[in-house]
């Protein structure tokens, strides 16, 4: 893919600045780029797509997937436009709790909850979603034992349980959390299953809530909206048998795909919300209050990694141009190149777009190991040492997950905005005027590293004798 066809507006001026104004340098060779207008444009689609297929703004928490992008700034600028957050961990509810969340806007999942994890989730009035027998009966004994019978509510928090459909999975294996064995839920079609679920709610006034996610990306549309439609009728199922609305919340979870071919957004959030309500009417009729957990969707396409052409070589008449960007920060990408592949953008060494008669090479990292490739056989004007090069679409994940091998420091990452006018040609000859950044996370200095790595536990283990 040439790098004519991959820049977005205002992305060029971006790339300019940021050179110009040593973000990217000898010194910091690599570092992150979020497109801030972009990332509030995207939270905003997403609120108007559910309201236009009748989710009430006051009866839908969009809570904000925090794995994809675990940066305290970007959950923060995501509250700001109207999102909570979905969290996994102690460390993610953290981040969610210092980003200014408030704990009604917060859902607890994960399939390992300790009884830690779920005191401080029911302390804090933190929404969670049980996903396993064994964790609703931790939650039965963490029930406050002054609690009224029969009040309907868990106090502090609403309760509810995940739930798999087992309708099977995409593309992506690894991504597809629906399947017959998916480790995540309960697992709905097992011998006895359904029955045990709803007479556990039966029994347990305070669950209030039902949540699926069948998978991300490499998942079809109309796959996750199966999955939604399953876990409403299992609402509908309590509901009539309770003989009241005891299931009052519908967690659909997330898992839009992103388009990694293009600039191009699609499937958009709007695609989905139609495709729900058509499949799922009753979902939207006002009875229900709905969570999403979209992540990757929402970040992705509004963040590149930018890094700097150390070398260029060749090897057997291969061309390569060793960056910067591999492994520890394009993990899936190398690890699964067919299913994370990545367009890569060429700019000079002012961080112009390249210009040249494009070639075929690789784009390499730094870690120590044959495999640490991010494009092979890409057509790219030729790249040379000084240059750099653009991930683009790795808003999601590839900032937050990093994977430390060879010890390489986590780098920075940056917010942007380019003024209003023309953003193509926001830039004067030094580069720095019309694009605005601001830090999302500072380099990782190598004095963090060692004390991250024992630095100061050096001599603990000689001292054992």
């Amino acid at each position: 893919m040439g790098s004519s066809e991959v820049r977005s507006p205002g992305w060029d001026a971006a790339v300019r600045a940021a050179v110009a104004q040593g973000l990217v340098s000898a010194e910091q060779p690599v570092a992150g780029l979020l497109d801030v207008a972009g990332i509030r444009a995207a939270a905003r689609a997403l609120r108007e797509a559910f309201a236009e297929v009748g989710a009430d703004g006051a009866g839908v928490l969009h809570a904000f997937a925090v794995k994809a992008a675990s940066l305290v700034p970007v959950l923060r600028l995501l509250a700001e436009e109207g999102l909570g957050c979905e969290v996994a961990s102690p460390g993610e509810l953290a981040l969610a709790r210092a980003a200014g969340v408030p704990p009604e806007r917060i859902v607890l999942d994960s399939p390992a909850k300790t009884e830690a994890e779920l005191r401080e989730a029911l302390a804090l009035g933190v929404a969670v979603n049980a996903d396993s027998r064994e964790e609703l009966a931790r939650l039965d004994a963490l029930t406050r034992p002054d609690m009224p019978a029969g009040s309907g509510r868990h106090p502090g928090s609403s309760l509810g349980v995940r739930v798999n459909p087992q309708i099977g999975g995409g593309s992506i294996g690894a991504l597809s959390t629906a399947t017959e064995t998916s480790k995540f839920g309960v697992a709905l079609r097992d011998e006895g299953a359904r029955a045990w679920l709803v007479s556990a709610y039966l029994e347990r006034p305070w669950l209030t809530r039902l949540h699926a996610h069948v998978g991300s990306q490499g998942c079809p549309l109309e796959l996750l909206a199966e999955g939604v439609r399953i876990t409403y009728e299992l609402a509908e199922e309590i509901n009539e048998l309770a003989g009241r609305q005891q299931v009052d919340t519908v967690d659909i979870g997330g898992g839009l795909p992103v388009n990694f071919a293009s600039d191009a957004i699609t499937p958009s959030h709007r695609d989905y919300a139609r495709l729900l309500a058509a499949t799922v009417p009753g979902l939207f009729d006002g009875r229900y209050r709905l969570v999403t957990e979209f992540g990757r969707s929402l970040l992705a396409k509004n963040g590149a990694v930018l890094a700097r052409v150390e070398y260029a070589k060749t090897a057997g008449g291969r061309r390569i141009a060793v960056t910067h960007a591999g492994a520890q920060i394009a993990t899936r990408t190398v690890f699964a190149p067919g299913s994370w592949p990545l367009r890569v953008a060429a700019y000079d060494a002012q961080g112009r777009p390249k210009r040249g008669e494009p070639v075929t090479q690789d784009v390499a990292g730094p870690c120590c190991f044959a495999g640490d490739l991010v494009a092979v056989d890409r057509v790219l004007p030729p790249l040379a040492g000084g240059d750099h090069v653009a991930l683009l679409d790795t808003g999601a994940y590839y900032f937050s997950n990093h994977f430390a091998y060879n010890s390489l420091p986590r780098p920075g990452i940056y917010g942007y905005v380019a003024d209003a006018g023309d953003a193509a040609d926001a830039v004067d000859a030094a580069g720095a005027r019309g694009v605005r950044f601001a830090p999302v996370r500072t380099p990782q200095t190598l004095a963090e590293l060692v004390a991250e790595s024992g630095g100061g536990h050096a001599g603990a283990l000689s001292a054992l004798r």
